[in-house]
């Protein structure tokens, strides 16, 4: 087999749509569509393993908490575990009576009347038919011209009517797939789905679903979006029918053509949870929905635990979510660059300041905790990472809130951690580093034991009781305040010679249980920077403290 040189020649580029004067560019989103779920059907068939029914009914039953009020709960046609489980559904009393089943199946008189007989005593029912259309199915996987195509969707649509008349307990409503309308002739796929029409007689209180598929997709997603604006501009009686989607991602495109298909003129979205389906799967209907709330719309669908979500589709797809999967996947809010981190972490330090709900943190288009996640991951620290995602960590997991400068000093020690391990670190590792570097006393030249401070005049009188260098010593210093005294006592006892350049200190937790934070900047009579923190219940215990951790960084 001869390979081309250049493999683009055996493509063409995608046709333009006749249309003129396109609106939907001009247009924004300013509600839901009806929402479709075909995780139960499009969703199973493309799994290696479909689920049973006992993976079945765990997923309707998400889908129905989820706030879906129509969802295609199978393929009754395709044998009898199939069709068990749906006429299960209605005869055990499990379907909500907001919530409307939905089932698939080819333009064929005996597969149809199956289909309806699966949803036979259900309050109301969808039943979808679909034919494809398109040229090359025409020629090569039928060998029709265009009557025949449209004679077998106008026999199905014949069918649905002449079933609905023999089941006359349920509320039965249609809808026609001009299946591969994406590659198609638009006009002949309004033909065809006008002929459906006139035999089914929709009218604006009872309208027909037409759903117009990119069953492959095959161009750009502003294309689809004229195919669906010329459709329903050309359409006979375009209000007594529901105009759905359902976007295939072959291009990769899926979400963003369902997107401006709705701009188009749609009404509804077809689709699966994280864009389970056959190839490279449908739309995924959680990105579509929670878009809306980046534009201020609310989807009406109920995403506000999406781990839950996320654990129930993963073991009855038996299929991970990836972990850059938009907003479900693991790693979605997490920044490990240093730069991101401190954007978040200003983000979220401005939000505190704000007066309004309104959401405005870099790097993050919503609010993680809107879908159930909590801060603690938003910030990862790897060797990547800087300053202000370490300091995101520490104040996040121990309420410590470092300095600037501090922050800075303290990225390189966990920086140098990181490198050395090669992995990310977690709180426990960044917490461990830094009472390395500024708490623990063991194998550090000055230890606490005690302390009190007198008055002279105006001065303070530090006196101490230290271990230095493993020697249990006392030693006092005088100042014009307690932390000048000490530095004092530290000089006369051979240690640095210091002063200090900046001061602060903050309370971590309340009531009882409240400690001080104290955090010191000293400066060497030869210009090197160090830094100290003491932690204690009292706040001139904790300043000492953070005095000697300085002085131990010498």
């Amino acid at each position: 087999m001869t390979m081309l040189r250049d493999p683009s020649a055996k493509y063409s580029a995608f046709p333009q749509v006749p249309l003129t004067n396109r609106e939907w560019p001009a247009r924004v989103t300013t509600s839901a569509p009806i929402w479709l779920s075909t995780d139960m059907r499009d969703g199973n068939q493309a799994l290696i393993d479909p689920m049973d029914a006992e993976k079945k009914a765990r997923f309707f039953d998400l889908l129905v908490r989820i706030g879906l009020k129509e969802i295609e709960v199978g393929f009754p046609s395709a044998g009898a575990t199939e069709f068990d489980f749906i006429s299960g559904l209605v005869r055990d009393g499990r379907i909500p009576e907001d919530v409307t089943p939905q089932v698939l199946t080819q333009s064929r008189a005996d597969l149809i009347r199956t289909s309806f007989d699966s949803l036979a005593g259900a309050k109301t029912a969808i039943v979808h038919v679909y034919n494809a259309v398109s040229p090359a199915w025409r020629k090569i996987v039928f060998g029709m011209e265009m009557d025949e195509i449209k004679g077998i969707a106008i026999d199905g649509a014949k069918q649905l009517r002449d079933n609905a008349a023999r089941l006359p307990g349920t509320d039965w409503r249609f809808e026609y797939s001009p299946e591969t309308f994406s590659t198609a002739e638009i006009d002949f796929s309004i033909e065809v789905c006008e002929a459906v029409m006139d035999i089914l007689q929709p009218t604006a209180d009872k309208p027909i679903i037409l759903n117009l598929p990119a069953t492959v997709e095959a161009s750009t997603a502003n294309i689809y979006a004229d195919q669906i604006e010329y459709f329903c501009k050309n359409l006979p009686n375009r209000d007594r029918a529901i105009i759905s989607l359902h976007t295939h991602n072959d291009r990769g495109t899926g979400v963003a053509a369902a997107e401006l298909g709705l701009l188009a003129g749609a009404d509804r979205v077809e689709g699966c949870l994280f864009g389970n389906g056959e190839r490279t799967g449908n739309t995924c209907l959680v990105t579509v929905a929670l878009n809306m709330y980046t534009q201020g719309v609310d989807p009406m669908l109920d995403f506000s635990n999406i781990d839950e979500v996320i654990q129930t589709v993963e073991y009855c797809n038996n299929l991970p979510v990836h972990p850059r999967h938009p907003y479900g996947g693991e790693l979605v809010y997490t920044a490990f660059s240093g730069s991101h981190q401190d954007a978040i972490k200003k983000g979220f330090a401005a939000r505190e300041r704000q007066n309004d709900q309104r959401w405005e943190v870099p790097y993050l288009p919503i609010d993680p905790a809107d879908l159930g996640r909590s801060y603690e991951a938003v910030i990862r620290v790897n060797s990547q990472s800087g300053k202000g995602g370490v300091a995101w960590v520490l104040e996040q997991d121990k309420g410590l809130k470092l300095p600037k400068k501090m922050q800075a000093s303290f990225s390189h020690v966990v920086q140098a951690v990181a490198d050395s391990t090669s992995r990310e670190l977690g709180a426990e590792d960044i917490w461990h580093a830094f009472e390395r570097q500024y708490l623990t006393t063991e194998a550090k030249r000055f230890q606490l034991v005690d302390w009190s401070e007198s008055h002279a005049g105006s001065d303070r009188i530090f006196a101490g009781k230290l271990t230095i260098d493993g020697t249990p010593r006392s030693v006092s210093g005088r100042g014009n305040g307690l932390m000048s005294s000490v530095i004092a006592a530290l000089a006369e006892s051979g240690g640095p010679v210091m002063d200090i350049v900046d001061y602060s200190e903050h309370a971590i937790g309340q009531g009882s249980n409240v400690q001080a934070a104290a955090y010191v900047e000293c400066r060497t009579a030869d210009g090197k920077s160090l830094f100290g923190c003491g932690l204690d219940t009292d706040v001139a215990t904790a300043s000492v403290r953070a005095i000697l951790s300085a002085a131990n960084g010498a």
